[in-house]
């Protein structure tokens, strides 16, 4: 049985960025573009096509004299993105087929999200991580933003299972991409993706937002047994060893449930509101299910572009 298609989710700028083609979204720069930024007197090494003749001859009768006016658009650009996903070792959990959120799974449904969705805005996509074999003395695995990018080769990536990762990779990476302006310029998209449990520094976030860059921290838990706790009475839970893939077996009773429960709960609150703080959009993800995760990312949009209506 083939799957579903993917739901595209529309890359709503927090801010007028480098376009994409055909007018759906504009650049600050003049180029070449299908939406008037203004007009002004012709001047020298202005081709002749950008003329507006009728504005020149109403401006010359105005004036009594020859005046030439020249229209100025915006230029269209593709937009571009970067999936930047975290590889610690407890990004690894859980296997497929354990009852919970196995979050290789939701990571590879997660890009997979971005970069349908980038591509259907005929996007330029780029992938990076500090994974594996390819970290050679601090390197990371890095697809630079192309036109031609295809979906496979980061399907390609995210199949590899290696989860060894520094646990400041979120940070390597930001401070990765920082070096790399000419691939990024002002208005890329930068989707974070990771469980956040050891989450980047506020400085790390504010460097990156100082570069003008849209990002969008991908929150991914396990809506059980991270983002909240359930109520136990003095039963044995496995707990897995992220790494390693022991299981060990731990004893709690109902009181230490219930403070497991308001700590999750509490550290993701203060996740959220760390980001929101900085003034970055995150959006939470606890499901590997991808229409689950289409829907997660249409609701986010759909709240960005409610933000922006507010904001004129």
């Amino acid at each position: 049985m083939s799957e579903p298609p993917r739901r595209t989710f529309p890359l709503v700028p927090r801010w007028r960025v480098a376009g994409i083609p055909f007018g759906e979204q504009r650049s600050l720069r003049r180029g070449p573009g299908s939406d008037v930024a203004g007009s002004r007197e012709y001047g020298p090494g202005d081709p002749v096509s950008k003329i507006d003749w009728y504005a020149s001859a109403r401006l010359s009768s105005a004036r009594g004299g020859d005046v030439f006016v020249v229209r100025e658009k915006y230029g269209e650009e593709a937009p571009r993105v970067v999936v930047l996903c975290d590889r610690r070792p407890s990004m690894s959990l859980y296997p497929p087929e354990l009852p919970w959120l196995s979050k290789p799974a939701a990571v590879s449904a997660v890009a997979d999200a971005i970069v349908v969705s980038a591509l259907a805005a005929r996007g330029e996509v780029g992938y990076l991580d500090f994974a594996g074999g390819e970290r050679r003395e601090g390197a990371p695995y890095w697809l630079p933003p192309r036109s031609r990018r295809r979906r496979w080769e980061v399907e390609e990536r995210l199949a590899v299972r290696e989860f060894d990762a520094p646990e400041d990779n979120v940070e390597l990476g930001l401070d990765h991409l920082a070096r790399l302006r000419a691939d990024l310029p002002s208005g890329s998209f930068v989707f974070v993706v990771s469980d956040f449990l050891s989450p980047p520094r506020l400085e790390s976030w504010l460097h990156a937002r100082s570069l003008r860059w849209d990002i969008v921290p991908v929150i991914v838990q396990d809506p059980v047994w991270e983002q909240s706790f359930p109520e136990l009475a003095s039963v044995t839970v496995p707990f897995a060893e992220p790494g390693t893939g022991q299981v060990v077996d731990v004893r709690m009773s109902a009181s230490e449930s219930r403070a497991r429960r308001a700590a999750n709960e509490a550290r993701l609150g203060r996740l959220l509101t760390d980001l929101r703080g900085v003034g970055l959009d995150p959006l939470v993800v606890g499901s590997s299910d991808p229409l689950e995760i289409d829907g997660e990312f249409l609701a986010w949009a759909e709240l960005r572009r409610q933000g922006r209506r507010r904001a004129r």
